[in-house]
């Protein structure tokens, strides 16, 4: 699968942005969808995860209650809603992707995926 990655920009502190990631290829469905981000020095974290059918999510710590994920499979597409952005949100978000098993666990590393977007740029100011 191929991925898509847009909706970045430059944001002020407490507003919102929606991150899409949209999917080419057969079998979406099949795939555990997640999103990282990379600020400058830091390392690649994981910032969300949706299972398969979009039944089970996961978020990191410092984006509990403020992101959500949700996933369209009829549109091969996987969304990062981001509210009360904060300065230190600001990085580089990528979506993965991940064939699995209806019944795989949540994944965090991302080592495990083996599909990646290109990558869309999120700068909060504060």
């Amino acid at each position: 699968v191929q991925l898509q990655a847009s909706g970045g920009g430059l944001v002020q502190a407490g507003g919102s942005l929606r991150l899409s990631c949209a999917a080419s290829g057969p079998s979406f469905s099949r795939y555990m969808m997640a999103w990282f981000r990379q600020a400058p020095g830091k390392d690649r974290e994981c910032v969300s995860v949706i299972n398969r059918s979009g039944g089970s999510t996961y978020y990191g710590d410092s984006v509990k209650g403020r992101f959500t994920i949700s996933r369209d499979n009829d549109k091969k597409t996987v969304y990062l809603q981001m509210n009360s952005l904060k300065p230190e949100d600001s990085a580089v978000y990528y979506c993965a992707a991940r064939s699995v098993i209806s019944s795989a666990p949540i994944e965090i590393r991302q080592a495990s995926y083996n599909n990646w977007g290109q990558g869309t740029l999120v700068t909060v100011s504060s």
